[in-house]
């Protein structure tokens, strides 16, 4: 079967999963089409996707079992007349996720007062634990660092979430900067979307007059350089014997973080790493090409990096970010060493734009 057929084969699978998903009254049922949906998310490669689909192709799985999970549990739980919205944060909201995903998610919901908050939060947190703990049985790892809807700090009313954007836009200190890296990357779920325009809505009228935020943003952005050595080759890092880069951090990374601060610098109503690119780009002084350049080389290392995650898989290791250079072919050494080079000029304009 060639590329062309491999494709064709491996969407149409993902577009029958998403039906039977859909189609799902059990969360036992759940369980079993998770383990479906990683094994089509490892083939995704194999069949000729990009790094960028394979990541959106793995996340747009990954939100329908998510939100079925939620409406499963939604079902069963006796919640209050409030209107809610649960939301995906981070690498799920931006459509992003790989082969290894833990969770990062909240809630958000109507309330009249704060009063009112407190008694409806009290009401939302055991289901939202619930949706929790069905995620992770789904294979979503639970979050390391409680990034998720079953947290009290992260079942929030609207003008809760909006007090907390707020504050980490105009009072930044560095855990309000590692918040907004998570948070401003917010995307509605299942429930109620419109409860979460008015969370974007802030972020586009407050954040490009937020010069010492955003160059804070930029800061931080500039904290891990591409490993590229004076004569243009990659440095790995060593831990004992052994070589290796940790492409996530080094690498993807700063693309995602660019994009960010330029999107919300320049008032993109988008999570997408790409639409931030091809919206803010120009403005952020890099011509049309320069745009289709860091996207492309955003992709190849995402490539990069789902081929690693699938070795480790199939080797029956805990899959990582860390590239070993006995993987890599003479083509992918290229191919590392060139999206690293886009990440350092990404990083260089960063510096020239807020003056760093």
């Amino acid at each position: 079967m060639n590329h062309f057929g491999q494709n064709t084969f491996a969407i149409n699978r993902a577009q029958e999963l998403a039906r039977k998903i859909e189609a799902a009254d059990s969360i036992e049922t759940l369980v079993i089409h998770a383990e479906e949906g990683r094994r089509i998310g490892e083939s995704f490669l194999g069949a000729g996707l990009s790094g960028a689909l394979t990541t959106y192709a793995i996340s747009w799985l990954n939100d329908c079992l998510a939100a079925r999970v939620v409406a499963l549990t939604a079902e069963e739980a006796r919640l209050p007349a409030a209107n809610w919205c649960w939301i995906s944060l981070g690498s799920e909201g931006r459509h992003e996720q790989t082969l290894v995903t833990d969770q990062d998610n909240g809630l958000v919901f109507s309330a009249s007062d704060e009063h009112e908050a407190t008694l409806l939060r009290n009401v939302f947190l055991p289901f939202a634990q619930k949706v929790n703990q069905r995620l992770a049985e789904c294979g979503f790892t639970l979050c390391s660092g409680d990034i998720m809807a079953g947290n009290p700090a992260w079942c929030r009313s609207e003008e809760e979430w909006k007090g907390l954007f707020f504050d980490w836009i105009h009072k930044p200190e560095p855990s309000a900067l590692l918040n907004a890296s998570i948070f401003f990357d917010v995307r509605p779920l299942y429930g109620d979307f419109s409860l979460v325009k008015p969370l974007r809505d802030m972020l586009v009228k407050w954040a490009p007059n937020a010069e010492t935020f955003l160059r804070l943003m930029a800061t931080n952005a500039l904290a891990a350089e591409p490993p590229i050595g004076f004569t243009g080759d990659v440095v790995m890092e060593k831990d004992g014997g052994e070589k290796f880069i940790d492409i996530k951090k080094y690498g993807i990374r700063i693309f995602v973080d660019v994009a960010r601060i330029i999107g919300l610098a320049h008032g993109v109503d988008s999570a997408s790493t790409r639409t931030r690119f091809e919206m803010a780009g120009q403005k952020f002084g890099m011509n049309p090409l320069d745009v289709s350049a860091a996207l492309q080389a955003m992709s190849d290392l995402q490539r990069l990096r789902l081929g690693h995650q699938q070795r480790a898989i199939a080797a029956g290791k805990n899959p990582d970010n860390h590239l070993h250079p006995d993987e890599l072919s003479t083509y992918d050494e290229a191919v590392l060493r060139e999206g690293l080079k886009q990440a350092k000029r990404l990083q260089q304009r960063l510096k020239l734009t807020y003056r760093i």
